[in-house]
This record gives C-alpha cells, structure tokens and sequence, in this order.
C-alpha cells in the first residue's frame, strides 16, 4: 500500500490511512471467505481448520467476510474517486475469485498474485494516478507473489521455513519499489516488515 502510493508519486498525505485501513479490509474478508469456500476441503484434509473444527460456522464466515469486503470498498468510495473504486472493486473480485476457485486451478498462483498487484494500483489512484511506473511495479508484485503461491502449493507442508521466508520477502519487494519512487525513510518502514512478519507467523496460530 505504501510502496504504490510512493511509486506514484504523490506525497504521503491523510488519505493513505483511509486507504490502508480499506485494503487491510479487503484482506481481512479474504481470509474469512478462503476458509469459508475451502469448508469441505478442510473437513476431509484440515479437520483443525476454523469451520471443520467448529469454531465458527460457515455461514459466520461468511457473513464477516462479506461484510468486511462491502466496508472496504465503501472506504474506498468515501473519497468520491470513481477510479480508485473501479481499481478496489476490481481488487476484491480478484480476492473473491480466488477463494472460490484456486483448489486445482493452475491459474491460481496467478490470481493471488494479481490481487496484492491490484494493491498498488488501488493506492495510486485513490491518491495520485496510475502511471507506467506504477503498473510495472504491480506487475513485479503479482509476479513475485505468484511464483510464491506456486511454490507454495508445489511443497505443501515440506516447504517448513522456505514460505514463510518468501512471504516476509514481500515486504523486500516493497523496500525496493519505495526505494526506486524515492522514498527515503519509509524504505525502512518496509523493511521492517520482513522481521515483523516471520514474527507473526510464528506466534499467530494458522499463519
């Protein structure tokens, strides 16, 4: 979110917030809607899982990330920019495709890259534009994520430490797209994000 709005060259102003909490939003409603669509899948191979282990119901999850996907895209809507909704509203088909469709879709990893591409759009243009540099920064982003996700999905449960690695690597990726927008310091707000992330995948249960 903040690399896409240094790379579009806008200053970091009051609205970044709005934007940050409204992607974060978007996010959050994935997560609830993944286990929600993956509820049989996870009763035959993940009884641990949220749904299967009868934490919550699907139809509270659901209904969250339902709720949390409608929340985030009015936030974005607050603004009145009619691009940076188009772009948000493409962002959570992106997420809600996802979850409905990635189990044995080989165009999976892609997809998931798209959606944290759509992040830096979505930032850019409720702040500033989209530009060529932006779009290539989205591109490397989604195509980062990607190969992540196929990685991912090709190692299973013996990747051990390589994917969590390769996911706090994102916030390297951001590091470099900030640092290339000329960010100065929150070059290290990204950075921060690597350490910050193996952290939490390590105390947050299910990450």
């Amino acid at each position: 979110m903040l690399a896409g709005t240094i790379i579009s060259g806008v200053a970091v102003t009051g609205d970044v917030a709005r934007i940050c909490v409204a992607v974060s939003l978007l996010y959050t409603a994935g997560m609830f809607l993944n286990d929600a669509f993956d509820r049989e899948f996870d009763a035959r191979v993940r009884p641990d899982r949220p749904i299967p282990a009868g934490d919550v119901t699907a139809r509270e999850a659901f209904v969250t990330g339902w709720v949390l996907l409608g929340t985030g895209l009015l936030l974005v809507a607050f603004g009145g920019n009619a691009t940076a909704l188009v772009w948000a509203t493409l962002l959570a088909a992106a997420i809600v495709f996802y979850n409905y469709r990635h189990k044995g879709n080989p165009f999976g990893p892609l997809v998931m890259g798209v959606c944290r591409g759509l992040v830096y759009c979505v930032a850019a243009a409720a702040l500033a534009s989209v530009t060529r540099t932006v779009g290539v920064g989205a591109v490397l982003l989604a195509a980062y994520v990607g190969a992540l996700t196929l990685v991912a999905k090709a190692a299973g449960r013996r990747a051990q430490w390589m994917i969590p690695l390769l996911i706090a690597g994102i916030s390297i990726v951001d590091a470099i797209m900030i640092e290339a927008g000329g960010g100065g310091p929150f070059v290290w707000i990204a950075l921060a994000g690597f350490p910050a992330t193996l952290l939490l995948q390590r105390v947050v249960p299910g990450t």
